[in-house]
């Protein structure tokens, strides 16, 4: 990749990864950026150990663990009734689980990548791809990606009638390490501590036919919030009246890319292939692209064929976790009682009787180190 000129559209994770990854290979790399600053919306999210493993090949790892809280637990409980199961995710083969602010995950990434010399442009509104001068492309620019288009034209996603609010709200106890995914009919509000357990990152999703845009920073009231919620119980109530802001979104399904580059345009992150939130996979196979995609380039006699490699390499992994995803939202959201009191009571007797074989259902996801154990 020596004097290769690469231009990434976007300076979200996945574009800053990218964009660390291939200056670090010898590219010279230019980042183009819509907004005017590197900056984030708060909220947190999942570092999973096949996304962490990415951070760690960059150099990235300790400054994750520094701002991170190493998960050790997801706790599932009744919106009612209280716990349910404990999920050990110290019985995971792959250990290094983090929560953190995606704020601090952007600022580590931007940080990187003006270190390995890449040139962050801000202000830059690219409507045509084609148009940047490198001798390749790169869209990290997510769900209305135009590079995505450029590749694929309009694949129109389906609106799945199901709402999430997201908020970051103050905490003072002492739930290091631990998720708590409170589960309702037609509902489920999941929890996770950031910076130091000082803050809770909290995300409620909801089955709705109204219509909502499918945006992470539209405004959403929090009164209405605590209203759609107001029958669970007392832990998740202490955490909703603490909620003195929240955004809003709808939740679509998409089709993952049937093309991942082209000619001198290639396509990563939710750009290739937009998913759920139900597996927490969003941040960490962008991770696996921005390390994939570098190396196919790295390796291959030309540009075509690293992106046909690229391409062969990611896309049935994607489709895997993007269905993963898909089906997983009704396990939280049973409606029919005595349905989810036995979904419930076989829970609990997995985790009490079979508990390692309960974590080794997610190896394929978690385990997966597309790094190969190499380092940049």
């Amino acid at each position: 990749m020596q004097g290769l000129d690469i231009a990434i559209i976007g300076a979200g994770i996945g574009g800053l990864a990218v964009a660390r990854a291939c200056a670090l290979r010898g590219a010279r790399v230019t980042v183009h950026e819509q907004a005017h600053e590197i900056t984030e919306v708060g909220a947190g999210l999942q570092v999973t150990p096949n996304g962490f493993a990415v951070l760690r090949a960059l150099g990235l790892g300790d400054a994750v663990r520094q701002v991170g809280a190493q998960a050790n637990a997801v706790a599932l409980h009744d919106y009612r009734r209280g716990p349910v199961v404990r999920l050990d995710l110290t019985r995971l083969a792959a250990r290094d689980y983090w929560f953190i602010h995606r704020a601090d995950l952007i600022d580590i990434l931007h940080r990187g990548a003006v270190d390995a010399g890449v040139d962050i442009r801000l202000d830059q509104h690219i409507a045509d791809p084609g148009a940047l001068e490198a001798d390749l492309v790169i869209g990290a620019d997510g769900l209305h990606s135009v590079v995505r288009a450029t590749l694929n034209g309009t694949l129109a996603p389906y609106f799945t009638r199901q709402i999430a609010w997201r908020a970051v709200v103050r905490h003072e106890g002492s739930r290091m390490g631990e998720a708590r995914v409170h589960m309702a009919p037609h509902r489920h509000l999941v929890s996770y501590p950031l910076r130091g357990g000082t803050q809770l990152n909290l995300v409620a999703v909801e089955e709705r036919a109204e219509w909502a845009e499918e945006s992470w920073s539209a405004i959403g009231d929090p009164g209405d919030m605590r209203a759609r919620f107001a029958d669970f119980g007392e832990a998740a109530q202490a955490m909703l009246g603490r909620v003195e802001s929240v955004r809003k979104w709808g939740l679509f399904r998409h089709s993952v890319a049937p093309i991942w580059g082209a000619g001198r345009l290639a396509i990563l992150g939710d750009a290739a292939h937009p998913t759920l939130p139900f597996m927490a996979q969003g941040a960490s196979l962008a991770l696996e692209d921005a390390w994939v995609l570098p190396a196919a380039l790295a390796a291959a006699p030309n540009i075509a064929a690293a992106l046909e490699e690229y391409e062969t390499t990611r896309q049935d992994r994607a489709r895997r976790v993007v269905e993963a995803a898909n089906g997983n939202a009704w396990k939280y959201h049973l409606s029919f009682k005595p349905l989810r009191l036995a979904a419930h009571t076989a829970l609990r007797v997995g985790g009490a009787v079979a508990p390692s074989r309960m974590m080794r259902q997610f190896d394929w996801i978690y385990g997966h180190d597309v790094t190969g154990g190499e380092t940049l």
